[in-house]
Order: structure tokens, then C-alpha cells, then sequence
């Protein structure tokens, strides 16, 4: 069953690996909002919107929102970190960037697609949460939502 709205960020704890996370700390996103980016290097969809999700992040950043990506693979190909870290400079991805290769993050936040979208308020309760290409098309109006 999926996170229902107003559901506390569950620990960002089983990573196997990390990118862009020099000095990140999961604690220190207490008290922001937050949004959490499941993505996968073989997803289609997730390179057709990744430009999107990091204007989204240039725009709210400044305003305090903070934003984790988290590769999630969908495939054995996915495992090649080589992929990954070709992916993450290619799309100029500068949050951190979690490797979720065993899928105890996904577990957690009961997530089973790429891309998916989990924003959550300064209180770490879920506001928001949606996959594919059209749940990045109501990301953007609930981040206005949210920092209105």
C-alpha cells in the first residue's frame, strides 16, 4: 500500500552508495521541505524529465527546499554505477544522489516506480506524492502549494 499524505519521510537509511553527498547528512533536512526523486538510468521517462526536475530544483532551492535523488534500478544494467555517474553528469544532477541497489529505500517509502516523486513539508509529513511524466507535470504546482 502506498504513503498516504501527511505520512512522516521514512529514515533515508540502506544506501549503497552515494554521489554529490560529501558532508550530507539525512538529519540536517529536518525542518525543510523536502523532495525525494526515484529514478532509474534505464527509465525512459526519468531522462525525458530530468531537465525538469532540476529547473524545479534551481527554482525552490534558493527558497529552502531540499532536494535528494534516488536511483533505483529496474534491471540487472541498472547496477553499473558507470551508468549511473554518466547520468549524473550528463543531466547535471548537483543533489545528492543515493544508490538504492538493494531497494531498502524503496521499501521504505513503498515506492515501485521511476520516476516518482515524493514532496514533503518543513514538518517531514507527506504533501505530495506521484510517478511518471504526468506526476512531474502536478510537482510543479504543488511546490507553488507549498511555498506559497
Amino acid at each position: 500500500m502506498p504513503m498516504r499524505l501527511g505520512s512522516p519521510m521514512p529514515p533515508l537509511e540502506g544506501e549503497t552508495g552515494r554521489y554529490n553527498a560529501e558532508g550530507f547528512d539525512p538529519a540536517a533536512l529536518a525542518g525543510s521541505p523536502v523532495l525525494i526523486h526515484f529514478w532509474s538510468v534505464s527509465c525512459h521517462i526519468c531522462h525525458e524529465v530530468m531537465d525538469q526536475v532540476s529547473q524545479l530544483r534551481d527554482q525552490y532551492q534558493p527558497k529552502g527546499l531540499k532536494v535528494v535523488a534516488i536511483h533505483m534500478p529496474k534491471e540487472e544494467g541498472d547496477l553499473d554505477t558507470a551508468k549511473v555517474e554518466r547520468d549524473i553528469e550528463h543531466y547535471k544532477m548537483t543533489q545528492p544522489v543515493l544508490l538504492d541497489h538493494q531497494h531498502k529505500l524503496a521499501e521504505a517509502f513503498q515506492n515501485q516506480f521511476v520516476p516518482a516523486f515524493f514532496l514533503f513539508d518543513a514538518q517531514g509529513n507527506l504533501f505530495f506524492r506521484a510517478a511518471g511524466d504526468k506526476g512531474l507535470q502536478n510537482l510543479g504546482p504543488k511546490l507553488a502549494q507549498l511555498f506559497a
